[in-house]
């Protein structure tokens, strides 16, 4: 079960008008933190990712599961069920004999999934799977969400440099 501050700034969030993903990424934040302090372990930062992902839809997030063809189809079987889960009551105490298993197995991997340079690594992969337009379009709606307040101010222009103009613009 995700501790209680993930779920009040996905709540926050949700309330904001966020996206579902934004929502999710603090369920995936508590879990790195988690892989950081040695709670247990992960092969690599998908994995830690994934859990997050499962965490927030279960939490009730609606994260719809990704598209056909996109993972595996037990993947996103997983990720609908999750879902399902987070839209329905919780009517009993989930069972403490499969909990139990899941966490002996995630302390016995490595905590280095966590480390700086293994998400720089993974986020860097992400983006180069990307478009310019994708990139473009998530830069524009990432802009329309935030309000004035929010974008801080505009960055100062640089003046004009011609082949004969020296660097520092004197």
């Amino acid at each position: 079960m995700p501790e209680r501050a993930p779920m009040e700034h996905a709540e926050r969030d949700r309330r904001e008008g966020k996206a579902p993903t934004t929502q999710a990424g603090e369920f995936i934040r508590e879990e790195f933190d988690h892989l950081r302090e040695g709670k247990h372990g992960a092969r690599s930062p998908q994995q830690a990712i994934a859990i997050g992902l499962s965490k927030a839809r279960r939490a009730g997030v609606r994260l719809p599961p990704p598209k056909k063809g996109t993972v595996s189809e037990r993947t996103r079987k997983s990720a609908a069920r999750a879902l399902r889960a987070g839209q329905r009551r919780r009517r009993r105490k989930p069972s403490a004999t499969p909990l139990r298993a899941i966490r002996r197995a995630l302390k016995r991997e490595g905590t280095g999934a966590a480390s700086h340079a293994a998400i720089s690594r993974q986020t860097r992969r992400v983006a180069r799977q990307r478009t310019a337009a994708e990139r473009s379009r998530i830069g524009r709606k990432t802009a329309a969400t935030k309000t004035p307040a929010q974008r801080g101010p505009a960055p100062e222009k640089q003046p004009a440099r011609g082949p004969d103009m020296p660097a520092d613009g004197k």
